[in-house]
């Protein structure tokens, strides 16, 4: 059986959950959305995505080459 869903779904719904059962305050919220938004613009955003992509192919059991 393969399900496919789409990735923001799953984010959606693991953000919920984890609002939902943790109850962080709001600013908690606020700055880790907001930090990770800005760190996608500086120098760190290409160390982000490959370290990214090296633990997706490590959990995938895939290599990219």
């Amino acid at each position: 059986m393969h399900v496919e869903l789409p990735l923001v779904l799953v984010i959606a719904v693991l953000g919920y959950f984890g609002i939902r059962l943790y109850r962080p305050p709001t600013w908690v919220i606020v700055v880790l959305l907001l930090g990770g938004f800005l760190l996608a613009d500086t120098f760190l955003a290409p160390a982000i995505e490959s370290g990214t992509k090296t633990g997706t192919s490590v959990v995938n059991h895939t290599t990219d080459k």
